[in-house]
């Protein structure tokens, strides 16, 4: 098994893996053992531990082991996960969201992953695992990950950035399909996963708009260590984020259509189905009155001895409504 498969690495503590950057693009693990007053040994050098926040001994080890104020520690291990960064010092704190690709998930089920760096050390946090922290460390292990903790966050922000477009693929693709079906046969189906679909994109919208402003905040006023090709690569996940959060609110717009087009099918099905009972009944409404009129147990009615008069009443129920089509469609009633 590969050790990043399991978040039992370091025998069910907080630490799910920490490795040691070199500055080139590779990295080698460190141990529990080694963290607790770690220098580093050669330039360049960086830090970076993955913790499960929701572990008790995490508070208690970013306090006083990691020297990491209370304020600040408490935050990162709160469930307040609204996307948020602030500089603290010569240290960034920021609160993301990404896009939770675990079993029987939803899109809109997103992870929180909490991160506190001082240009040294880099320490992030989740609660449900998480892809991309992990790619990230597989990368470093094979020597083409990030150089120092500046280009770890803005990986880190990258990737959560462009998972989240697989979900906004997913849900374009899933309104193609829903245009492809038939309306008529399908339309409460059709309609249930349209408001799955709206659901998603609010929900998408909620976290990732704060996030654009989290990450527009680390890209402005973060401290010296982090770099200007950083602030680069910041940016471009803010612009890539804006190009989602359009898509999302065109996916939404899309959804809406679609939704008002059945809506406009089913009403004016109704009102066809309305309108042909109409015409039914004002053709069957003056049939009617006749042959109640000549069906009253009353003396003195006409025809009552002459084998001829239903005949007669037949043939002008049908000259009745014989007439009464012809001015239907001359009117333009049919």
């Amino acid at each position: 098994m590969h050790a990043l498969d399991t978040d039992e690495i370091d025998g069910g503590g907080p630490l799910i893996f920490g490795r040691i950057l070199d500055g080139k693009g590779g990295a080698r693990p460190v141990s529990r053992g080694e963290v607790d007053g770690w220098e580093p040994a050669a330039p360049g050098e960086v830090l970076w531990l993955h913790l499960k926040r929701d572990c008790p001994e995490v508070l208690p080890w970013l306090q006083g082991d990691l020297g990491i104020p209370e304020p600040t520690a408490e935050m990162l291990v709160s469930d307040s996960t609204r996307p948020r960064a602030f500089r603290e010092g010569n240290a960034i704190v920021a609160t993301l969201r990404g896009i939770n690709f675990n079993p029987d998930a939803e899109p809109e089920d997103m992870i929180s992953l909490q991160l506190w760096s001082d240009g040294k050390r880099l320490i992030t946090l989740r609660k449900l695992a998480m892809q991309t922290p992990r790619d990230i460390a597989l990368s470093l292990d094979a020597g083409t990950g990030p150089v120092d903790a500046g280009n770890t966050i803005t990986m880190i922000v990258e990737h959560l950035v462009v998972r989240m477009n697989q979900s906004i693929v997913d849900m374009n693709d899933k309104i193609d399909e829903l245009e492809l079906m038939d309306m008529e046969v399908d339309d409460e189906l059709i309609l249930s996963k349209i408001t799955m679909i709206r659901r998603n994109c609010l929900a998408l919208k909620r976290h990732m708009s704060p996030q654009h402003e989290a990450l527009d905040w680390i890209s402005r006023t973060a401290p010296p260590w982090f770099e200007d090709h950083d602030r680069r690569e910041i940016a471009e996940s803010i612009d890539r984020l804006k190009r989602y959060l359009d898509d999302i609110d065109i996916s939404k717009e899309s959804a809406l259509v679609l939704q008002d087009e059945l809506r406009a099918r089913s009403l004016a099905s109704n009102e066809h189905a309305t309108y042909m009972l109409t015409i039914v009944a004002g053709i069957f409404l003056p049939l009617g009155f006749l042959t109640g009129l000549m069906g009253i147990n009353v003396g003195g009615m006409p025809g009552v001895n002459d084998g001829d008069a239903f005949w007669i009443v037949v043939a002008a129920c049908l000259a009745i409504m014989a007439a009464q089509l012809f001015f239907f469609w001359r009117w333009k009633w049919l």
